[in-house]
């Protein structure tokens, strides 16, 4: 039997001409005789002919097939002598018969998909599997197909394997048992099994795909390449399709890869930066498989069915947070050598969960079915992501995981991983729509039960008179609300959408998409199934099923482009590189667990919500912890001096700073602060923004100690920094905002535009005698405080208020307050954190007046009060 084409052989007749004179009915392919509910009409009827076959049953002695992969037709017809000629019209009549689908796939063409990595695990359990469905899909429909197996495994081993994984395969349940064994006979008579590791095996598949197109009088349509293979190999093989296997003028060729795409930005790009040297981006669709999971692909369409009823929900006014958690039960055994290297985060979060965010997250494109509107609004989202501290974070680790790596890995006895199996991320987003909104990204290993989902839990402002037992689901406003996108597995056991029933009725459609019938006993967080509308799929689908159509049939919304790839990287990498010497809270899994990897989140930070036991209950001869310190008071400089572990120390100055702005505004009506830039008071800044709701916020005024001579929204601009971490969470008169003007005229602190006369001016202005109430200050490791430095004797001195400066360090342009204006206000506190302080703190204790050498030691206000805050390492060491 010939496989991938169709034929028919007839006396006197070519293929052709056959082909030519076929009048097939649209969209009807091999193997169907006819469309669903349709009668065929041959282009010649036996009425026609005046002739009908049953007055003479000699004529026609011929034997008929007829498959899904074509035809083989071989007619053997007598002369019938009272007829002259009419053997010619029957022979046209029945290979118009057998042959009209043919004439529709010719139009369309043969299309080869090669299988990289054919015997490897995830192949061996899915791709087959999804190669076999796109068959199942595709093939009426007017391709041929043949399907490449290959991968550096021998010929001999390879089709082995390649035999087992091809009899394993499965059918839709409606198929019945004969059909499914015919559709895979025909599917393993059109797989074959190759060894590809040279550029002259790839010209050598290139040549045999040609041959059988040229051999089968058949057009080619284009060429799948789907990389199941490690990455460090797509640049050798993507060289290699590049140079040997491209399909020629005219055919298509399109590339999938799998994850992971990178360790980190860098590695990510240099990827990139690889693969883009062979392929155009439209030829690569790199697969995340969660985005082929029918509830994940679903959350669009969903948003897009039901605009009238979102329109007014999704945003921060009716969230209250959204849940993006994948819990698993398994752990890593076997696969240590792939987490040691990438971990929890890297695994899942950078990925499958950070697509889903952006899913929910995004703004609606006006058409959800184009792609380049789809992954440009995923873009945007990326964009608009707020950048992540390592108190964004909470890590673990089943406690036997450090052992499979010792076993697995060959690791010395003593060694302990700090590769995190469970991770829980805080994550806000910078926009109007979803300010102030968290957004939990969960995910773990050897938890409690295996599930995924997107929780949209919604405000709750109702308060209902009568008891819970007479709330009705679907008209109680004091039942929680909430949407649910459940991807898999868990309580229900299958993917479904559901809505609370008090929010509104979904629309779903009916063709893919059921009512989920009733279950009493089951309960989903915390309500009864009953109290939601529940949709599931009419016919459950595998995600690379669905992802391995989406590549046949160009759809590229269900895939990451190298822009969202490096977009996605470069907000998770800081993160990772800062998390990279934490030690992660260990847990023994599974149920055991309890509460101890349940977290809090408050502000911008996540804890767990309980301390580990051993930190509960010390045991004989537990070293110090910072809660066993109180707050050292002592003199510093002959000033007073406040010293404690750093939470402690941020938390006193924090109290300090909203006493001296309550006691500020209860004799003045408001309250002037200056605070300098620098990572040192980033969490001083948050400790004010999540702690502190009783800060006279309305009736203080902002001011800059000093700026660097950069744009205002620049990471580096201290600006910045105050917006990110103060400003926009709390709620100050935006006139109350005094940013410093370093950037005048599309020119940064040019001497011409007197920025610095502008502030000036602008303090003289607003703030009584330029006394401000309070000035936050630190102290470099040079000396230096504000912008003043010791190369730079500008501000030390003189009438100024305001100066130009020059750093040592990038930016070298700065904009500063000057010493004489600092030593104006009534307190003035120094904050100095770190080792890295140590040294300095020392020599200046020594210093006398000097701030030519050291412009710290000119700070003593005038008739006001200078306050040093040091933590231990910067006092102590």
């Amino acid at each position: 039997m010939k496989t991938g084409g169709s034929s028919c052989s007839l006396p006197g007749f070519t293929r052709s001409q056959l082909c030519r004179w076929s009048a097939c009915p649209a969209g009807l392919g091999p193997g169907q005789t006819q469309l669903p509910g349709s009668t065929p009409r041959l282009p010649l009827t036996w009425a026609e002919l005046d002739w009908s076959p049953s007055s003479d049953p000699h004529l026609l002695a011929g034997h008929v097939r007829a498959h899904s992969l074509g035809v083989v037709a071989e007619p053997s017809f007598k002369r019938y002598p009272g007829h002259p000629g009419v053997w010619k019209m029957l022979t046209a009549a029945v290979c118009v018969a057998l042959l009209g689908c043919l004439h529709a796939q010719e139009l369309q063409g043969h299309i080869s998909v090669i299988l990289l990595g054919a015997t490897g695990d995830l192949a061996r359990k899915y791709l087959w599997q999804g190669l076999f469905q796109l068959y199942l899909d595709e093939a009426g429909k007017g391709h041929s197909f043949r399907f490449h197996g290959a991968a550096l495994t021998t010929t001999e081993q390879g089709q082995e394997v390649i035999a087992k994984v091809l009899e394993s395969l499965s059918c839709p349940k409606d198929t019945a048992p004969a059909r499914c064994a015919e559709l895979k006979d025909q599917f393993q008579q059109l797989s074959e099994y190759r060894r590809l590791k040279t550029a002259e095996d790839y010209l050598a598949l290139s040549k045999d795909i040609e041959a059988w197109v040229q051999r089968e009088g058949l057009q080619e349509v284009g060429r799948v390449f789907y990389f199941s293979v490690p990455p460090f190999a797509y640049a050798d093989i993507a060289r290699n399709i590049n140079s040997s296997c491209r399909p020629g003028p005219g055919a298509w060729l399109r590339v999938a890869l799998e994850k992971p795409f990178g360790h980190d930005h860098s590695s990510a790009q240099q990827l990139a930066t690889e693969l883009g040297s062979f392929f155009q981006e439209d030829e690569m669709y790199r697969v995340d498989h969660y985005l082929g999971k029918q509830v994940v692909a679903q959350i669009l369409p969903f948003r897009d069915q039901n605009r009238e009823a979102l329109d007014g929900l999704w945003n921060r006014h009716h969230v209250e947070r959204v849940e993006i958690i994948m819990k698993e039960t398994v752990d890593a055994e076997g696969r240590t050598s792939f987490y040691e290297e990438y971990g929890v985060i890297r695994d899942v979060l950078q990925n499958h969960l950070s697509e889903i965010l952006t899913l929910v997250a995004m703004e609606l494109p006006r058409n959800v079915s184009s792609s380049e509107a789809v992954l440009q609004h995923k873009l945007q989202a990326f964009r608009a992501l707020r950048g992540l501290q390592k108190g964004s974070a909470v890590l673990g680790q089943y406690q036997a995981y450090s052992e499979q790596v010792r076993r697995e890995l060959q690791k010395p006895d003593g060694f302990h991983s700090l590769t995190p199996t469970f991770a829980g991320i805080l994550v806000h987003i910078d926009n109007l729509r979803w300010e102030g909104v968290p957004f939990i990204l969960m995910s773990g290993k050897a938890l409690d039960e295996r599930v995924s989902y997107v929780r949209i839990l919604f405000k709750n402002q109702a308060c209902c008179v009568q008891s819970e037992k007479h709330w009705v689901p679907d008209q109680s406003r004091c039942l929680p609300q909430q949407i649910v996108f459940y991807i898999g597995h868990g309580e229900l056991g299958s993917p479904a959408v559901l809505v609370s029933r008090n929010l509104f009725r979904p629309s779903l459609p009916s063709a893919s998409w059921k009512e989920v019938p009733g279950q009493p006993e089951l309960h989903l967080f915390g309500r009864p199934l009953s109290d939601y509308y529940a949709y599931s799929p009419v016919r459950e689908q595998d995600a690379y099923s669905i992802l391995i159509s989406h590549i046949f049939h160009h759809r590229k919304d269900s895939f990451i482009t190298t822009e969202n790839l490096l977009a996605s990287w470069i907000f998770w990498t800081p993160l990772l590189d800062s998390l990279a010497h934490e030690v992660p809270r260990l847990y023994p899994g599974g149920a055991e667990n309890g509460h101890l990897l349940d977290f809090e989140f408050s502000g911008n930070h996540l804890a767990f919500s309980q301390q580990p036991l051993e930190q509960l209950v010390p045991g004989p001869g537990s070293g110090p912890t910072p809660s066993d310190f109180q707050v050292l008071r002592a003199k510093y400089r002959e000033s007073p001096l406040i010293s404690a572990w750093p939470e402690e120390l941020i938390a006193k100055l924090a109290d300090d700073i909203e006493a001296t702005a309550v006691q500020a505004v209860r004799r003045f009506g408001k309250f002037h602060l200056a605070l300098s830039g620098g990572s040192s008071p980033v969490a001083l800044f948050q400790q004010l923004a999540t702690g502190h709701y009783g800060f006279p916020w309305a009736h203080t005024h902002l001011w800059l100690a000093d700026e660097r001579c950069v744009p205002l929204w620049d990471p580096e601009s201290n600006f910045q920094g105050l917006q990110v971490h103060l400003l926009q969470h709390v709620r100050v008169p935006y006139y109350n905002i005094h940013p410093m003007p370093v950037h005048l005229r599309q020119r940064l602190c040019a001497e011409e535009d007197r920025g610095a006369q502008v502030y000036a001016e602008e303090i003289s202005a607003l703030v009584a005698n330029s006394s401000f109430d309070l000035v936050l200050l630190g102290m470099g490791t040079d000396g230096h405080t504000a912008s003043l430095f010791p190369q730079s004797p500008t501000g030390l001195d003189g009438e100024q208020l305001v100066v130009l400066t020059k750093s040592p360090f990038r930016p070298y342009q700065r904009m500063s307050l000057s010493l004489p204006l600092i030593n104006r206000a009534r307190k003035v506190a120094v904050l100095v954190m770190g080792r890295m302080k140590r040294e300095i703190a020392v020599l200046v204790s020594r210093v006398g007046h000097e701030p030519r050498k050291w412009p710290i030691s000119g700070v003593l206000p005038d008739s006001g009060q200078l306050v040093w805050y040091m933590d231990y390492e910067a006092f102590l060491g």
